[in-house]
């Protein structure tokens, strides 16, 4: 691994991971940190490029970030984990959790997609204008170009195929808000692809597990109480 991705910790039992949304840090997490940090060892990281991770060098994609997720838990010594991703974070998950099926003990996808499609138009098209006017500017200004990257992964990934979903062996929850910006049947997609997944469609946004966590975080915990 080119780079030592940050993180926040708490908790000394069965490793919990958080993965956060683009343009986010683990700090999204604070109230499933102190929460679950009882009963788990909460860790929530910061992606390549974001928060207090180095950007490094390697490619800013979904893929990569899977793999960086991979190299950090080797470097920690754990075998597998219960995991957490929002957004961007559940695009990961996924794509980790099919990488590696060992090394996921419990899937929690929290308003992922599959590609670009998956996000409704009325979100989707101001990220498209504003990667394409951040694009144009990259070469010149170094914000630019950071934010064309970020906006990139929105606009050009994820690409996980719905039959692809079938490897995830892993006891799985799809939770998501009613009104999210990815859309509820692209939604119901992912549960129906992934083998034996639960769906939860919870009241309020994409953003539930910061702006409605007491619900958000007793959903998770009824389900992860199902695996044990």
């Amino acid at each position: 691994m080119d780079i030592d991705l940050y993180y926040q910790e708490k908790g000394n039992k069965e490793p919990f991971i958080l993965l956060h949304g683009n343009g986010e840090d683990g700090s999204y997490f604070e109230h499933q940190i102190d929460y679950f940090s009882d009963r788990y060892r909460v860790i929530a990281l910061d992606t390549r490029g974001h928060g207090k991770s180095p950007r490094g060098t390697k490619p800013f994609t979904i893929g990569q970030f899977s793999c960086d997720l991979y190299d950090f838990m080797e470097g920690l010594g754990i075998s597998n984990a219960i995991i957490l991703g929002f957004s961007d974070g559940a695009n990961i998950a996924m794509k980790f959790a099919m990488e590696y099926p060992n090394k996921v003990k419990a899937l929690i996808l929290n308003g992922g997609n599959l590609n670009p499609k998956g996000v409704k138009r009325t979100t989707q098209i101001p990220i498209e204008i504003g990667y394409k006017i951040a694009k144009r500017f990259a070469l010149k200004s170094p914000d630019a170009k950071k934010n064309a990257e970020m906006l990139g992964l929105m606009v050009n990934e994820p690409n996980i195929e719905r039959n692809e979903l079938s490897k995830i062996t892993a006891p799985t929850l799809v939770i998501c808000g009613r009104n999210d910006m990815i859309k509820e049947s692209h939604t119901k997609e992912i549960a129906e692809n992934i083998p034996n997944a639960k769906l939860s469609i919870m009241k309020g946004n994409h953003f539930i597990a910061n702006k409605r966590y007491v619900a958000f975080n007793k959903e998770v915990e009824d389900f992860l109480q199902t695996i044990q």
